[in-house]
């Protein structure tokens, strides 16, 4: 999640809603179906998030060597093969944000690696030149940062405002995008700011760089999740008791639907209507980005990871109690489909002016309710666990 002000995530009700689910998803710690069932459920959990890490791993080294070669030679045709590897790159990691939330690899307080993977919303500035500053950014500023390279950047991450992002998918996106200025399309940065533009150079070597450290960030994720390691996080994961797993499991799930995706991804920048609160703004990937998530959540759910086959939190949830197992199942295909609804660019449906009667802001709220909706039910597989 963005690195917000305390009272916003009160104002959202977030914390609520994770004592209300922690406290649903206790009950669970106990009873239901058998230990084997349990297990296999939990095992094949840590088979699909190192598969999903995996997937995602492999998807941004394709995204770095399209970024590579646009360095090495840069023009619109090799510009627009790094955006598309941006693209590609991008599904393949929201679908692994269904495995934050309860202190993993990701977003472990002292070392997990969110903050530098994907914090939001971005200050363009701090990066690079905007609009009528022709010279910010780290990129114009030799003297905040001499020498550009990946440890540079992220130690300047998040110094001095949770804006500051330097380093990260969006760091990447805007270098590659630039200022979104259109309000029915992205940003349109010209390749010849990699070539002719004052500190071209330096901005190769910052693009370089943001794509190396999220190569390397990446990377220590799936090694946490690898199978066959002696001391790994995996193996931490594994040997709790079965009923915390699972608790992490589900309060995952449910935080990412309610509190990250419906609240501070969607209804923030609908209600505020408030463009810089967009996701992928410079990109206008955020409409994708809500379908990758809403994704993630169902995959852990059904137990449907990539490459990987194995039974689901649904699997025990159908065992106990099969009605509730088919309206959750339900609810989140109803999410994802409501989602994959809403007309792209999100951007156009938060302008002041657009109705609340607009179709496109209407599918943004029913998109909401249904996530709202599906945590829930959510809450309620933990009671019947």
């Amino acid at each position: 999640m963005p690195h917000r002000p305390q009272a916003l995530r009160r104002r959202l009700g977030v914390a609520v809603a994770t004592i209300a689910l922690t406290a649903a998803l206790g009950v669970g710690c106990g009873g239901g179906d058998t230990t084997a069932s349990r297990t296999e459920v939990i095992e094949h959990y840590a088979d699909g998030v190192h598969a999903s890490y995996s997937a995602s791993l492999a998807s941004a080294r394709r995204m770095d060597a399209a970024i590579d070669a646009f360095i090495a030679a840069p023009s619109a045709r090799s510009l627009r093969a790094a955006r598309i590897a941006w693209l590609d790159a991008r599904d393949d990691y929201g679908r692994t944000e269904a495995f934050r939330f309860y202190g993993g690899p990701i977003d472990n307080d002292e070392t997990g690696k969110e903050g530098e993977i994907n914090a939001w919303p971005l200050d363009e500035a701090y990066v690079d030149y905007v609009v009528g500053q022709p010279n910010a950014g780290i990129v114009n500023s030799p003297a905040v940062l001499e020498r550009i390279t990946p440890e540079g950047i992220a130690e300047l991450n998040e110094r001095g405002g949770e804006t500051n992002v330097s380093t990260g998918w969006h760091a990447i996106e805007f270098l590659l995008w630039g200022q979104d200025l259109d309000p029915d399309g992205p940003g349109a940065r010209p390749f010849t700011d990699y070539t002719t533009r004052a500190n071209a150079d330096r901005r190769k070597r910052y693009l370089a760089s943001a794509s190396d450290l999220l190569i390397a960030d990446l990377s220590e994720l799936a090694d946490a999740w690898a199978p066959d390691m002696a001391d790994n996080y995996r193996v931490e994961f594994t040997s709790q008791p079965e009923g915390e797993a699972l608790r992490k499991m589900l309060l995952a799930l449910g935080e990412l639907s309610r509190g990250e995706l419906s609240g501070e991804r969607m209804n923030v920048a609908y209600a505020d209507r408030s463009e810089e609160d967009e996701h992928s703004c410079f990109s206008d990937n955020t409409v994708n980005d809500f379908i990758a998530n809403a994704e993630g959540i169902r995959m852990v759910y059904t137990g449907d990871y990539p490459g990987t086959d194995g039974p689901g939190i649904g699997d025990l949830v159908g065992g106990s109690d099969p009605d509730l197992d088919t309206a959750i199942r339900t609810a989140l295909d109803t999410s994802v489909q409501n989602a994959e609804a809403i007309p792209a660019p999100f951007d156009r449906l938060v302008q002041e002016g657009v109705p609340d009667s607009d179709p496109g802001r209407r599918q943004v709220l029913r998109t909401i309710v249904s996530l709202e909706d599906q945590a829930e039910l959510l809450a309620d597989a933990g009671t019947a666990l």
